[in-house]
């Protein structure tokens, strides 16, 4: 079945404290050991699967640049917090090396080269980006991190369904294999994000009414600010449609009602609907 990958793999629940000594100590680069790389020259991955690999690898590799965001707000004052954005940039960056290594024996680009040519793409948003987030903070104070750890918790909860469909969409066992790894650690850190979000939301009015209010209106799925609008809406048409793809949309979107505040918003299933619709359009 479609969730069978998510399932095997599913993020905690938000109903705990997490541990974040644990995490440190489990936390390590997501691990190749068996993973037979050359299979893929056997059994090359069709052209979909690698253009939504490309994708996910040019995210991965961006996540220094969404922490850079992240310290410029009181989030850098919580240890805990940063004890965990330090270990989850770190496993990021590797996500996005063994998904570069899949694309290397495909004969494509990956890891630095690539990296460089995206990030020289990037406008003026990306450069005003932090400015923007010490303005925010200031304004609102420690709201400002409720906001930062709920869109976290969207976009892990994202990211993880993203490789559960396309482990299923592709069907090729080393990749499902991979992509479970990496599943692994994404419901890790969906389940810090939202039990941060959790706490927060749940005691501070003003946090419930701006993160709301910020998902509603500024909300897209991650790598939208990072790629063409384009294969955004490849992604999400190629994963996130049909009843499957749908089922996923829906997961995210009941998970994302249990935080305090957050009901109804319908953020991950409107934003498939959208872009697939400017994909037909396009």
């Amino acid at each position: 079945m479609t969730t069978e990958l998510l399932r095997r793999h599913p993020p905690d629940d938000v109903d705990h404290e997490f541990d974040i000594d644990a995490f440190k100590a489990r936390s390590a680069p997501v691990s190749l050991e068996g993973i037979d790389l050359d299979s893929f020259r056997d059994q090359p991955l069709d052209p979909d699967s690698l253009r939504c690999l490309r994708y996910m690898h040019d995210v991965e590799y961006h996540t220094v640049c969404y922490l850079r965001d992240l310290l410029v707000t009181p989030a850098h004052r919580d240890p805990t917090v940063t004890t965990f954005l330090t270990l989850w940039n770190l496993e990021e960056m590797y996500h996005g090396e063994a998904i570069g290594a899949v694309l290397a024996a495909h004969g494509e680009p990956a890891g630095r080269p690539r990296v460089g040519s995206t990030r020289q793409r990037l406008g003026r948003f990306d450069r005003l980006a932090p400015a923007a987030h010490t303005v925010g903070s200031l304004l609102v104070g420690q709201a400002w991190t409720a906001v930062h750890m709920t869109w976290g918790a969207v976009n892990e909860w994202t990211a993880q369904a993203a490789y559960a469909r396309l482990g299923q969409r592709a069907g090729h066992p080393t990749l499902t294999t991979l992509l479970g790894r990496i599943m692994r650690q994404e419901g890790r850190h969906a389940d810090f994000y939202a039990r941060q979000a959790e706490r927060r939301l749940r005691v501070d009015a003003r946090a419930r009414w701006l993160t709301r209010t910020a998902l509603r209106r500024w909300w897209a799925p991650v790598g939208s600010t990072l790629l063409p609008r384009s294969e955004v809406a490849f992604l999400a048409g190629h994963l996130f449609t049909g009843r499957d793809g749908r089922a996923m949309t829906e997961r995210i979107d009941r998970r994302l009602d249990q935080l305090p505040g957050l009901g109804g918003l319908h953020l991950a299933t409107g934003a498939a609907q959208r872009l697939t619709a400017d994909s037909r359009l396009a």
